[in-house]
């Protein structure tokens, strides 16, 4: 039973995912920075959920409990590297705010469409480049006890603590591309928004209504993404003494509230998305 609510959550994250795709694709209004930002979230979230949904709703409901070292590699990869990539774009996003609001005559001069297009591409080469060492350093591994993964998908520590050999390097280099990817992403987003506050206190009533509005659905979705994912990397390496379940739970809401969220909260919030979609249905 409990496999429905996932699978609901996971068909609202497909359609709405897609639907905002098709809605930024078809209307050159939106092919500004933030809907580009918007939509390489929106892609993210499709690979994210995809990832790991399909072979979670296997385990329910039909006992799959199986899959193959290379296979859980290659899970594994797309998870964290798109992760990454996630906190990357939010963090493009709140650079995004950052201009319109505080140097607004110079938004589109500053972050024009390739500019865009190379910040998404830096934040994807960076999640490869990142994870594909973690994939080399599970590969040397020696696995001679038990091979039951307390998860419903392929992840870092869950995989490391199977092991029977040393494992500090393959620790290490876990928590520091974590510590790497959310460190900087969480600093820049936090001055981003320092600096917008600054500036919103400054401006007559109107003005910092429209700006706290254009910034709330953002704040959302950075708090659905850091929230789970913060939970569950502390406790992997600090809390033992948390109940496996609750571990489990976390993990997967990890990677399938921000992909469920994430449409909705923009869909609901943003005007010309909103009015789109109506028009659409």
């Amino acid at each position: 039973w409990i496999a429905f609510p996932f699978f609901i959550m996971y068909a609202i994250a497909v359609l709405g995912n897609i639907t905002l795709l098709l809605v930024i694709k078809t209307d050159p209004s939106l092919h500004e920075p933030m809907y580009l930002f918007l939509a390489m979230l929106a892609f993210t979230d499709l690979v994210l959920s995809t990832s790991t949904l399909p072979k979670m709703l296997a385990i329910f409901w039909m006992g799959s409990g199986k899959i193959g070292f290379v296979s859980c590699l290659v899970q594994l990869f797309f998870i964290h590297t798109f992760s990454s990539v996630e906190s990357g774009v939010l963090m493009a996003m709140a650079l995004d705010r950052y201009v319109a609001i505080c140097r607004p005559l110079s938004h589109s001069s500053i972050l024009s469409v390739t500019v865009v297009v190379a910040l998404g591409a830096m934040v994807l080469i960076r999640g490869v480049l990142l994870v594909t060492p973690t994939c080399f350093l599970l590969h040397r591994l020696s696995f001679c006890q038990h091979h039951i993964i307390s998860h419903s998908y392929c992840e870092h520590m869950a995989m490391v603590k199977l092991s029977c050999g040393d494992t500090r390097v393959n620790a290490i280099y876990g928590l520091f591309v974590a510590l790497l990817v959310a460190g900087s992403d969480t600093f820049l987003i936090t001055v981003s928004y320092t600096l917008i506050l600054r500036e919103v206190m400054k401006s007559p009533t109107e003005a910092r209504r429209k700006a706290f509005s254009t910034c709330v659905s953002h704040i959302c979705v950075i708090l659905a993404s850091y929230i789970p994912a913060f939970f569950t990397a502390v406790t992997h390496r600090f809390g033992q003494s948390i109940p496996p379940h609750i571990h489990i739970m976390m993990a997967n809401l990890y990677v399938l509230v921000p992909s469920t969220l994430n449409p909705v909260i923009y869909g609901v919030r943003t005007k010309k998305i909103r009015d789109r979609v109506l028009l659409l249905l």
